[in-house]
């Protein structure tokens, strides 16, 4: 079985958007739906099965779901619902070679699938999916080369 790149991945629906986080939160952290309602705070796990079964969950509850996960899909699917791109916050560091191959690959795609779009052999949403994903490393690259000049401090760690 391939890993899927998450990166490359945008919702199409809320409720596709929670199922991401918690595969997301299962493959890449190890965690259960009981062990992300735990980390949210919430004594009752199946109240998070029921968000995810409806795709109903309270506003208040999004950034600590997506905590617990590790991973904004549901915040990334609000944004393009309303019309918005999201992008990270550009740090201002070098760009590697691996950042320009990256994006090269993401505007390919976008670009394939606007073909394939015209030629009716895929879905209006897919193609959405993929050209808002070049449209915010595009962003980004454009962002952390305007931030280039004054960088953030590395606090974190590269």
């Amino acid at each position: 079985m391939t890993r899927r790149n998450w990166k490359r991945i945008q919702p199409t629906s809320l409720r596709q958007a929670l199922e991401l986080c918690k595969d997301f939160a299962r493959e890449r952290h190890n965690r259960s739906v009981e062990r992300i309602a735990e980390q949210m705070g919430i004594a009752d796990h199946w109240t998070v099965y029921k968000w995810l079964q409806t795709g109903r969950i309270p506003l208040v509850m999004v950034r600590p779901f997506e905590a617990a996960c590790g991973i904004d899909f549901a915040t990334r699917w609000l944004a393009a619902s309303g019309g918005k791109l999201l992008i990270d916050i550009p740090t201002g560091r070098s760009v590697q070679a691996t950042d320009v191959q990256e994006l090269q690959s993401l505007l390919n795609t976008a670009v394939g699938a606007i073909l394939a779009f015209a030629d009716g052999t895929r879905e209006a949403e897919q193609t959405l999916a993929d050209i808002e994903s070049g449209m915010g490393a595009l962003a980004w690259h454009r962002g952390n080369i305007h931030k280039h000049t004054q960088p953030d401090l590395d606090l974190i760690g590269a």
